[in-house]
């Protein structure tokens, strides 16, 4: 099963790609803006949902190499410590402009289509994709029974995804017609790169 720090590692690599700044998070704040915070939890169980999707997906890949070959599945987990690096410097030096919130005078749209939204965003997405498929064999146990592990981590993902673009709803609704400080994103984008590089470093010394 899982060890405990594992968790924690993925728990908080996740978080702050969850937290940073994106156009997932840039919709569910246009929504709530616009129509309420209620109607921006649609657009968050849709982004919820391709996630899972995407968790699915990459969790039947990693059965596969499981399967087929260990030295490709250990080959795997060296690019997702690559890909951790990468997102982390690119949050420190990513230049952010003010994330602006505007109300909108359009007619609300229907349940189902504001749902759509959240979904199509991100299940077109490719740097989730690659998220997932990357990073994810960093936190499975290849000599533990493979499936309660993606169990775990999908409920995980979920709940964070819920919770925190829930926050950026509730930002988005309590910021009508305002804007959020480049600075602001500037701290955030940082903070979340130095957890990202400090989650790879320490993955990179878990031997599999």
């Amino acid at each position: 099963m899982i060890s405990l720090e594992t968790l924690i590692i993925f728990f908080m690599t996740t978080l702050v790609v969850v937290l940073s700044p994106g156009p997932a998070a840039l919709a569910v704040t246009a929504e709530a803006a616009s129509n309420g915070f209620k109607k921006s939890t649609l657009v968050i169980l849709g982004i919820a949902s391709a996630n899972v999707v995407f968790f699915i997906l990459s969790a039947t890949g990693i059965i596969t190499l499981i399967i087929t070959s260990q030295t490709l599945f250990n080959l795997i987990k060296w690019i997702g410590v690559a890909y951790l690096l990468y997102l982390g410097f690119t949050a420190i030096f990513s230049q952010s402009g003010p994330l602006s919130i505007q109300t909108s005078k359009n007619k609300p749209s229907k349940t189902y289509k504001i749902f759509m939204r959240g979904f199509v965003l991100e299940i077109s997405n490719p740097k989730a994709l690659l998220y997932f498929s990357a990073l994810l064999p960093q936190f499975v146990d290849i000599n533990a029974p493979v499936v309660p592990q993606l169990i775990i981590l999908c409920l995980i993902t979920m709940i964070l995804d819920l919770v925190c673009y829930s926050l950026y709803g509730y930002l988005g609704f309590k910021s009508r017609g305002k804007f959020i400080k480049p600075i602001i994103i500037k701290l955030i984008n940082r903070s979340a790169g130095a957890m990202l590089i400090f989650a790879g470093l320490k993955m990179a010394t878990v031997e599999s």
